[in-house]
């Protein structure tokens, strides 16, 4: 059943890439090649870009405290994508980051590293989409009350993203990297706020389960596994994967290994989320 779980999304998310650039046809394959990206809302413009820092800075109480609440005026953010749901650990996700901080973006569709790659810098238009706080992480989407009365900031429909967002040039991957995670301040709640979201490493670990025997995400009651850093308390970090991850069944690494990924947060507790296998490297 698991084997089925796992290729069943990795399928879908290729029939998706599949579909898009078929339909699409050279368009798609360079986009630049007439300027306009058949992607997203053209039509925006630069009028009033902010900076990360200033987003979570102007919305730090909402975020803190839970809560949610919505943009009233024309602001932008000029940001990169660092991370997407290339390979089903980011769900409905992507991470996205300037010189000054990262942020999570909420979008209620798969497959959508096909049109946003990792290293393609985009305009995003924040006016009507909501900020809030999940956890003490910032997220940008639209409210969302579960079965317990609970309301969040969560995913957007595509539609209403597609109307957010403006293409700016093309992907390169080279310039998305990832910051080397300072394990010294794991439990220093600044450098949690300030870096809760980017794209980084944290070099020389080992897991305590890399026995090879067991797998990031084993199948069970729940949809994400936490995997504890051997010398690295729990409650300070952990390496989070999803159960749907195309690589959940993947053993854990034996040995040193250097750990690529969207470093996100839960109160207090980092949770590193590998973004596809690649994330994943031997120490040299």
């Amino acid at each position: 059943m698991r084997k089925i779980k796992i290729l069943t999304r990795a399928f879908i998310y290729t029939l998706i890439g599949m579909t898009l650039t078929s339909c699409i046809g050279d368009s798609y394959a360079d986009p630049e090649d007439n300027g306009v990206s058949p992607f997203g809302n053209n039509d925006l413009q630069e009028t009033n870009v902010i900076t990360v820092a200033q987003l979570k800075n102007q919305f730090a109480n909402v975020i803190s405290a839970g809560s949610y609440a919505k943009i009233e005026t024309p602001t932008q953010l000029k940001v990169m994508v660092t991370g997407n749901d290339i390979s089903g650990n980011l769900y409905n996700q992507i991470a996205v980051q300037d010189e000054t901080g990262a942020f999570i973006i909420c979008i209620e569709q798969g497959g959508v590293n096909g049109y946003l790659p990792v290293g393609q810098e985009i305009l995003v238009e924040l006016k009507d989409l909501y900020v809030g706080g999940y956890g003490y992480m910032g997220e940008i989407g639209t409210p969302y009350t579960n079965q317990n009365g609970k309301t969040y900031v969560s995913r957007m429909s595509r539609f209403l993203w597609n109307s957010h967002f403006k293409i700016l040039g093309k992907a390169d991957a080279s310039r998305a990297v990832p910051q080397e995670f300072d394990q010294s301040k794991v439990a220093d709640a600044t450098y949690l706020e300030e870096n809760c979201s980017k794209l980084m490493i944290i070099k020389g670990i080992t897991m305590e389960k890399g026995n090879g025997t067991d797998v990031w995400a084993p199948e069970g009651d729940n949809t994400s596994v936490d995997q504890a850093i051997t010398g690295l308390k729990s409650s300070n970090i952990v390496v989070r994967t999803s159960t749907y991850a195309d690589f959940a069944n993947d053993k854990i690494p034996t040995g040193k290994i250097n750990l690529t990924g969207i470093f996100t947060r839960y109160n207090k507790v980092w949770q590193i989320v590998i973004r596809d296998p690649h994330d994943i490297q031997k120490a040299e």
